[in-house]
């Protein structure tokens, strides 16, 4: 079935449920004599996974395995398959849900498609899949350096409390990887609260793209602001996706909205790095909003397989917020459209310059 992979020229395939044996990702259209490592990747899925007093007690040690496409350190321009073992899994927590819907997940939506579910964590649905996309956007994030792109995401909103000032030296001090520090604690203390609650809060993850090149992006249904709002909204937890003055752009006049050019560049940056679907050189500036963890141990009215009413309280191991853990997502998910594009346009200018 389609779904499961996601770009042109740098193509990348998820696959695995949440309590199968394994989750993994397949890149392909990697070029070759990139050097990579295990322990490279490994750093960055460390960031994903859970950890301290808001987050999942489910412990998986996210080792990731390179199975292919790599030799002696360094690409081969073939195929790289990625593999990441299951390795804490409580099942049984599950078996109370297996014929009901819980409110706010697919399990409603994936019994309507397919007929059929994996109940047990959410299956192919669970944010555990997300941990196969980092592994792959480290993949990605080695291609665009070449090129000078750095993709940096940070927490930007967490329960109605907003980061005001952005120090990126100061994003692995607190483990929102919020970047003030004012707001971090603030942050902590309303998660602590909610958690109390037995509810969930959502928030938003801010993205900057530093060093990308004028160029990259196709004119019209391959836009480079189309499909990274694409692939970010296939994360599961987002539900809205904004570029530079996103819905601010539209309070405005079309003079506040314009970034004026000079010889010496652009003055303002509305438009967030991105215009006519095709990058202007400018820092890309996104920002995704992302729901509550819809698992909450709060009563919730819902149904069962039969369409019977049933009232339900849902137990198990469950984050209080996706934030912190998606931040590494969104950045692995940008990095991979990147990636593509980037190709994307080398292939272009060998074609202009043959």
């Amino acid at each position: 079935m389609a779904g499961n992979t996601i770009g042109t020229f740098f193509r990348v395939t998820t696959w695995g449920e949440s309590h199968g044996r394994a989750i993994g990702a397949v890149v392909d259209g990697c070029p070759p004599q990139i050097p990579l490592s295990e322990d490279e990747i490994q750093e960055v899925l460390n960031r994903r996974r859970p950890g301290g007093p808001i987050s999942s007690p489910r412990r998986e040690e996210d080792r990731v395995e390179i199975l292919s496409g790599v030799f002696e350190g360094k690409t081969l321009g073939t195929p790289i398959s990625l593999v990441i073992w299951n390795c804490d899994v409580q099942s049984r927590d599950y078996d109370h849900l297996r014929d009901v819907f819980r409110p706010g997940h697919g399990d409603f939506t994936y019994q309507k498609k397919y007929g059929f579910r994996d109940h047990r964590g959410g299956g192919r649905s669970s944010g555990r899949e997300t941990a196969a996309r980092v592994a792959a956007g480290v993949v990605a994030g080695k291609v665009i350096a070449r090129g000078g792109i750095q993709v940096i995401a940070f927490t930007r909103e967490i329960g109605g409390i907003r980061a005001k000032e952005v120090d990126l030296d100061r994003l692995t001090d607190n483990p929102l990887f919020c970047p003030d520090a004012r707001a971090a604690r603030e942050m902590e203390a309303r998660l602590k609260e909610v958690k109390e609650k037995g509810d969930s809060v959502g928030g938003i993850v801010e993205i900057w793209v530093k060093g990308c090149p004028a160029g990259l992006g196709e004119p019209v249904f391959d836009k480079l602001d189309a499909d990274l709002a694409h692939a970010l909204m296939g994360i599961g937890t987002v539900k809205g996706v904004e570029i530079g003055a996103g819905f601010q752009a539209a309070r405005l006049k079309g003079s506040e909205n314009n970034d004026p050019i000079t010889p010496a560049g652009f003055l303002t940056n509305q438009a967030g790095g991105i215009l006519g679907g095709i990058s202007s050189g400018q820092e890309i500036v996104i920002r995704v909003a992302c729901k509550p963890i819809p698992s909450i141990s709060v009563p919730q009215d819902t149904i069962d397989v039969q369409g019977r009413k049933r009232t339900i309280v849902i137990e198990g191991r469950h984050d209080v917020c996706v934030i912190p853990r998606i931040v590494p997502v969104c950045e692995a998910m940008v990095q991979i459209v990147l990636a593509d594009h980037l190709l994307r346009q080398e292939a272009l200018r060998c074609y202009r310059n043959p």
